[in-house]
């Protein structure tokens, strides 16, 4: 079983991103990465800069590229199925029934997107509903646009949405807005449409409600529930913070978990996550990585 210096699990923006501080840090890094990047579905990223409106797995892989040109970065196609310490080290195993060992361990790996259960919903995620209007809103010209609430949460999306073009906020009996939320709803100018949802589709967003009434849309918005595709943290023992869109890894201002030497980053250590987010939680988390492998033993 070969040894490293630092392991990290999950080969997209955040990921590469610590493995990239670590290289130059003259380490030996290993990467682990199953292919699956949270954005996978989206045809273009915005709002990332330098890389505007380029296709999210070209910017993926110029990484990548970059990454390798450093020799002492090993990457290894794998999904990986646990991770646990062994004595002062951490083990990572992969569904190949491979193993491989390090000092210190980086969690990278990302969240997929829970979406709620209504017909056509998922088959639009990416193309015409969207969660982040900084990524998408801008393309949308200015049409109407929707939000369909999953809760109280919600609001902050409706209120939000205006500034991208003319809003329905769908409550879809997912909560019951108080007399002050509608107040800042219509200050907003946000239309509330309180009859349930049925379905979705058009070529775009239409929104077909259970009386039979259609709104059509450029661009419907839902906040998602965050799930871990793997639960390598919760294998750990790393602590896990409680959010409006689901738990994500608990982290300090370096990345560190509540386990010593695990470091987490990425969508899967924060509830609002983008391409820069992850880039610049990667940086913090390869750092502080490197910095406790620098300093360790020292009085």
């Amino acid at each position: 079983m070969k040894d490293f210096d630092v392991a990290i699990v999950g080969g997209s923006y955040a990921g590469m991103s610590a493995a990239l501080q670590l290289a130059r840090g003259r380490r030996q890094i290993l990467v682990l990465d199953s292919g699956q990047r949270r954005n996978r579905f989206a045809s273009h990223a915005h709002g990332v800069l330098g890389q505007d409106g380029r296709p999210p797995a070209d910017i993926a892989a110029d990484g990548r590229t970059q990454l390798l040109q450093y020799r002492n970065v090993t990457w290894i196609e794998a999904a990986v199925e646990s991770a646990e310490q062994n004595g002062e080290k951490f083990r990572v195993s992969t569904r190949q029934g491979d193993s491989y060992s390090a000092a210190r361990l980086i969690l990278a790996t990302g969240v997929r997107d829970g979406l709620p259960d209504i017909p056509g919903l998922e088959e639009r995620w990416g193309s015409a509903v969207f969660h982040c209007p900084y990524c998408h809103g801008y393309e949308l010209e200015q049409a109407a646009l929707g939000v369909l609430a999953v809760g109280e949460i919600s609001m902050h999306h409706a209120l939000m949405l205006p500034d991208w073009g003319p809003t329905t906020f769908f409550i879809n009996e997912s909560f019951v807005p108080s007399a002050e939320q509608l107040r800042q709803l219509a200050q907003r100018n946000v239309t509330v449409e309180r009859t349930p949802v049925s379905h979705i589709a058009g070529e775009r967003a239409a929104v077909h409600l259970q009386d039979g009434r259609v709104v059509d849309l450029a661009g419907l918005f839902v906040a998602t529930q965050l799930q871990h595709p793997v639960p390598l943290a919760q294998q750990l023992g790393c602590a896990f913070e409680e959010t409006p869109m689901g738990a994500v890894i608990q982290t300090d201002a370096m990345q560190a978990t509540s386990v010593a030497n695990v470091f987490a980053c990425g969508d899967a250590a924060r509830a609002a996550g983008n391409v820069t987010f992850a880039m610049a939680d990667g940086a913090m988390a390869g750092a502080a990585a490197h910095r406790s492998l620098m300093f360790e033993g020292l009085m």
